[in-house]
């Protein structure tokens, strides 16, 4: 083989490598955060503050909620997706407004209710549950899960 032809044919195997079913597509680069370190840095410090629980914590809260209301704080379009059973509904932008409505206000509310606040990762449920300590709710509980995850194991939910 002359070195064109060699050249031609080594170009060619080359080609043929990258564009086979056998070549390995590079790697993605890793998703840029939707934020900045501080907002995590600043949810993990809130959640020093609250009362937490995880999928199972959760998943037993579900099967018996014993009076306690399940919170869903996700906006509509993300519940009306799938969400919880017997879960209500209240996005974190507007829940210092509707809460009390949601529990009976202008009469009597049971602030000492346990409360379940979920989302979809556990950060909105964090934040949510500060506040609803704010605004004199003594017993609210942020639920630390991923709602993907919460599908993926067959635990229960509905649209």
């Amino acid at each position: 083989m002359n070195r064109i032809t060699r050249f031609a044919f080594v170009a060619a195997v080359a080609f043929a490598a990258t564009t086979s079913a056998f070549a390995q597509p590079a790697p993605a680069p890793a998703a840029a955060p939707a934020w900045p370190p501080i907002v995590t840095e600043y949810v993990l410090s809130v959640r020093k503050t609250v009362k937490t629980i995880d999928m199972a914590g959760y998943l037993a809260a579900v099967k018996n909620p014993n009076g306690a209301l399940l919170l869903d704080v996700r906006e509509p379009a993300e519940f009306a997706a799938g969400h919880v059973p017997g879960a209500i509904n209240i996005p974190r932008g507007v829940l210092e407004f509707q809460i009390y409505k949601a529990l009976g206000y202008p009469n009597k509310v049971d602030t000492d209710r346990t409360i379940y606040v979920q989302c979809q990762t556990g950060g909105r449920a964090t934040l949510a549950t500060a506040d609803l300590k704010k605004i004199g709710f003594t017993n609210p509980v942020a639920v630390v899960m991923s709602w993907p995850d919460w599908v993926k194991a067959g635990n229960p939910s509905e649209k």
